[in-house]
C-alpha cells in the first residue's frame, strides 16, 4: 500500500532550475526518484565519479550512465563514504557545484531499495525548495567534520579491503558492456585492469 511522506525530503542533481522532479530509470532499472531522508545522505549524488571522468578524458558515451557509488553505511546508521582509488574524493567533487531539492507529500512506491533512510516514488514530485550548493567536496568535507557522514581515506584502507577492492575491480570490469564504464576502470584502476590480462 502506497502511502504519503510529509516531512521534508531530499534529492541531489547538477542540474538547475528543476520546479518537478520526474522519475528516471537507475541502478534498479524500475522509473523512480530518489529520495533521503538526511540531507547528508544525498551530498554523494552531486557528482558521478564515471561521468566527470568521461567527459574530462572525451571519452564518447551513448546510452545511461553507470552509478558509481562507493558508499555504505556504518552500524550507527551514517552514511560511510570509501576512497577506493587516490584522491577519488578529490576528483569526483571538487569545484562541482549542484543542487539540493527538497519536497514533502511525497507518495511512496512501495519499492524495496534497503538503502537506509531512503523513500522512492514512482510519480512526479513537485520541488518545494532548492539549495544551491558551490563544492559538493567542501559540503561533503563540512558533514564530515559535523559528524553526519565518515569517510574511509584511500591511505586508510587495510590489505584485507584492498584485496576486496582488487577482486571486486576484476569482476566489474570483466562483467559490463558499458563502454565508458571501463573507460573508467582502466583510467583509475590501471594495475589492476593490467593484470587481468597480463597478470
Amino acid at each position: 500500500m502506497e502511502r504519503k511522506h510529509t516531512a521534508i525530503l531530499y534529492h541531489a542533481s547538477p542540474v538547475s532550475g528543476i520546479t518537478t522532479l520526474e522519475p528516471r530509470v537507475s541502478n534498479h532499472n524500475i522509473p523512480l526518484i530518489y529520495f533521503s531522508r538526511k540531507r547528508e545522505n544525498v551530498l554523494v549524488y552531486l557528482s558521478n565519479a564515471v561521468e566527470k571522468y568521461c567527459g574530462e578524458t572525451s571519452f564518447p558515451h551513448e546510452g545511461k550512465w553507470y552509478k558509481w557509488g562507493p558508499y555504505g553505511f556504518g552500524k550507527d546508521g551514517r552514511l560511510r563514504l570509501e576512497e577506493y582509488y587516490p584522491h577519488a574524493l578529490e576528483s569526483t567533487y571538487q569545484g562541482v557545484p549542484g543542487y539540493i531539492y527538497s519536497a514533502r507529500d511525497v507518495e511512496d512506491s512501495g519499492h524495496s531499495i534497503q538503502i537506509p533512510d531512503a523513500v522512492t516514488s514512482s510519480v512526479p514530485v513537485d520541488v518545494c525548495g532548492c539549495e544551491f550548493v558551490p563544492d559538493a567536496y567542501q559540503a561533503i568535507l563540512n558533514a564530515e567534520r559535523e559528524g553526519l557522514i565518515t569517510i574511509l581515506r584511500y591511505h586508510d584502507i587495510t590489505p584485507k579491503m584492498a584485496e576486496w577492492i582488487k577482486q571486486a575491480i576484476s569482476e566489474e570490469y570483466q562483467n559490463t558492456d558499458d563502454e565508458a564504464y571501463r573507460h573508467f576502470l582502466r583510467g583509475n584502476f590501471p594495475q589492476i585492469i593490467e593484470n587481468l590480462f597480463h597478470g
